[in-house]
């Protein structure tokens, strides 16, 4: 169960290592408000996609806290947490995670068959409906029935972003989602992700190298500003939030 009083996101006092006494991430506090859009900026190696694993439980801290819509990632198992991810949280992972025995209709619709509460948000609205619905608007429905192997990557980036917003998630988690979007399905895309998280209220923490996209986005985090692991380590500064946007 999630805490409809709680923030979408709280991090108190985190640490992560991959091996001991070489912190990845250390990070005293952030917090993310219930629906706000968030852009995840820092160099490679500052530690983000290390940082979305943790919200998503993918990842467990070596110490401190990772509560996620008022849940503390560190007092539940790891079963638990991918249960939790299933059922409110819409992953779009870097490298896919896409099954290549799956075609992409039962790739998208993976989520809703396996969750009950992500298919009770669907309402009256079929499966077939709600996939032709999100696959139309990522213009890749004419591939519904292909092999997940047949597709260019920027197709198959669109097929994991399609698997992560249907059944209206509450926290959506993008790693790097536009990188293989040429501009036109960028923009499509975008504008998607964001009418589907203010319809859903839900949350968007959505990392990217792409300083255009900046301004889209209710607030930016710099990582390495609150990363003091990333500052131990020389990393260096990243160019300043577009003037009139909130940080970190």
């Amino acid at each position: 169960m999630s805490d409809a009083t709680a923030p979408a996101v709280e991090l108190s006092r985190l640490r992560f290592a991959y091996r001991a006494g070489h912190d990845v991430l250390a990070i005293d506090h952030l917090t993310i408000a219930r629906a706000e859009t968030v852009f995840l900026h820092g160099p490679s190696g500052s530690g983000k996609t290390t940082l979305l694993g943790l919200l998503a439980g993918v990842l467990q801290a070596t110490s401190g806290q990772v509560r996620v819509l008022g849940q503390d990632f560190s007092t539940m198992s790891s079963g638990a947490r991918d249960a939790f991810r299933a059922r409110h949280l819409g992953y779009v992972f870097q490298m896919f995670n896409l099954i290549p025995y799956l075609s992409v209709r039962e790739n998208i619709l993976l989520p809703i068959r396996l969750e009950a509460a992500r298919r009770a948000r669907l309402g009256t609205a079929s499966f077939e409906a709600a996939v032709q619905d999100v696959a139309g608007q990522l213009d890749i429905a004419r591939h519904l029935d292909s092999p997940i192997a047949e597709l260019s990557v920027g197709q198959q980036q669109r097929v994991a972003a399609a698997r992560a917003l249907i059944g209206s998630p509450e926290v959506v988690i993008a790693d790097e989602p536009t990188s293989a979007l040429d501009t036109d399905r960028r923009e499509r895309f975008l504008e998607l992700l964001f009418q589907s998280c203010a319809k859903a209220h839900a949350t968007l923490v959505f990392v990217s190298h792409d300083h255009t996209l900046m301004p889209l986005f209710s607030r930016i985090v710099e990582l390495p500003e609150i990363n003091t692991a990333a500052r131990g380590s020389g990393q260096s500064g990243t160019p300043a939030a577009p003037a009139g946007r909130g940080r970190a």
